[in-house]
């Protein structure tokens, strides 16, 4: 304990990570040992965690009706039959540019998210942090909070420590075994390959999977922790491009908080200046990353903010404001510096409080909303929305019924023995929603032009009419016939013409060749 700061504890810990002292590239792990703490953040983080593994557990057992002829999976990747069906849309191979554009859209969220509040999606909603979390939570459930982990690491092995690391080891596995076999209930009808799962009967690349993803989600989320961020993730060495002088930032605020004292009162009777920090080390101890923020930004931090909550605590302890340690733009930062440092280049505490009520004066610069609304931002959102509501336009206008057609290539044209010319074309015709469909196939444009299939022995008509099965393509070999003498210019355009009896209607252009002038 501090003698001059009551229910103040200071903590024996050095940073693992600091640029200081950088260790070899091939060092050996040193181990973390996070304290938890409790604060806004942390709470916050909690939330997160709640809703991102609720989210990914429980999406595959949500039901959605499409009827009798589609799956009932709400949210499902069918590799069998090429479709991604998401609660009521439906996504067809040849429309894949939907899942480019929710890409894009992820890295331009990525990015505005970064440029507004820093790392904020490695803090709080990446997978590995997500899961470190849960992890830390059984670790600490089995074990204890960070003196009894730390005393129990160093101890020699007893029946007490084999008995704890086995129940901690085997609950992290079983976590890993739950995360893959959530993975592969999206590719299949979760109940269904759940009891085939555990029935043995499942196809081996499910089993695969499993073990797969049990073995990366221990190691990454068990064992190695920080290190996948430090070392195995690129995004630390990305975000530096996407943040500026207004971007908010977990930062430690040195214009208030050096030169930083153990003994303030002793010091302040000596006529030192004093700054609020008080080196009880509590923002380290707390750090999942294992650095000190007070030695300003670094790569491995995360702004995951749980600093913020051990600061602020402290500071409520000795009756100060909070925000020693507090999200802030670099532009606020440099603000606030230059008031306290004046024209002497090192920081007076005095500088920044009122002499009579030794509160912050009023000129300093506190991190509002209007930070995160300026013209990078406002471009990147518009940037995102833009793409989000061209997306969700050509969802709402595309028909369900579609129709692709391809002209022979050779030959080009078939003169048959009356003089009447016919071109061969491959058409498919797709239905593109989960029940039954009749549609009736057509010409215009085309004078005197009569269709036929492939099968059909020779016979023409005007008009074809077939049915579709539900979600399905029904290829056509189709042949056109025409007169040569009622085509004046070649090739002859026309349309193809798809009508249902439901009243969808889908139109494609054609080509028609003969010989003769052509192009």
């Amino acid at each position: 304990m501090l003698a001059d700061q009551p229910n103040t504890e200071r903590y024996d810990v050095e940073p693992v990570n600091s640029p200081k002292k950088r260790q070899p590239l091939y060092a050996k792990r040193t181990k973390i040992f996070p304290k938890r703490t409790n604060g806004t953040f942390r709470k916050f983080k909690w939330l997160v965690m709640l809703i991102t593994l609720g989210i990914y557990y429980i999406t595959p057992w949500l039901r959605w009706d499409r009827g009798p002829f589609a799956p009932d999976q709400a949210v499902l990747i069918d590799l069998e039959h090429r479709r991604f069906f998401f609660f009521f849309i439906e996504i067809w191979p040849q429309e894949f540019y939907y899942v480019a554009g929710m890409l894009v859209m992820a890295g331009i969220g990525l990015f505005l998210v970064t440029s507004t509040v820093g790392r904020a999606w490695c803090g709080y909603a990446c997978p590995q942090t997500v899961w470190v979390d849960l992890f830390l939570v059984v670790e600490r459930s089995i074990e204890g909070d960070r003196n009894a982990r730390m005393k129990l690491d160093a101890a020699p092995y007893s029946a007490n420590k084999l008995v704890k690391r086995i129940a901690k080891h085997a609950i992290w596995l079983a976590i890993g075994v739950v995360t893959g076999g959530a993975w592969i209930f999206y590719f299949a009808d979760a109940p269904t390959l759940l009891q085939e799962v555990v029935t043995f009967q499942a196809p081996a690349v499910a089993y695969i999977t499993i073990a797969l993803l049990t073995a990366t989600t221990y190691t990454f989320g068990g064992l190695m922790r920080e290190q996948v961020c430090t070392y195995m993730c690129p995004w630390p060495r990305i975000q530096g491009a996407m943040l500026d002088e207004h971007s908010l930032t977990v930062t430690y605020n040195d214009w208030r908080g050096e030169p930083r004292s153990r003994h303030a009162k002793k010091a302040i009777a000596e006529g030192k200046p004093v700054g609020d920090c008080v080196d009880c080390n509590a923002c380290v101890v707390v750090c999942p990353m294992g650095i000190d923020i007070r030695d300003g930004q670094q790569l491995e931090c995360i702004t995951c903010a749980l600093c913020i909550d051990a600061c602020d605590d402290v500071m409520t302890k000795l009756g100060k404001e909070k925000g020693l340690i507090s999200y802030a733009t670099l532009n606020d930062y440099n603000q606030n510096m230059a008031i306290s440092m004046g024209t002497g280049g090192v920081a007076q505490p005095a500088r920044i409080r009122d002499s009579l009520t030794g509160k912050l004066i009023a000129g300093i610069k506190h991190t509002s909303w209007r930070s995160i609304v300026r013209p990078r931002t406002i471009v990147y959102f518009i940037g995102w929305a833009a793409i989000g509501l061209a997306m969700l336009t050509v969802l709402s206008l595309r028909s369900p019924l579609a129709v692709n057609v391809l002209h022979d290539r050779n030959p080009l044209y078939v003169v048959l023995k009356d003089g009447t010319v016919r071109n061969g074309y491959d058409v498919k015709v797709l239905n593109m929603t989960p029940e039954p469909r009749t549609v009736t196939l057509h010409l215009d444009g085309l004078p005197g032009g009569t269709i036929s299939l492939a099968d059909s022995r020779g016979a023409t008509e005007q008009s074809i009419e077939f049915e579709l099965e539900p979600d399905k393509v029904l290829p056509l070999r189709l042949y056109v016939h025409a007169q040569p003498a009622d085509l004046h210019d070649l090739p002859a355009h026309f349309r193809i013409l798809v009508d249902s009896t439901d009243g969808l209607h889908v139109v494609t252009d054609a080509n028609f060749e003969a010989p003769g002038k052509s192009r």
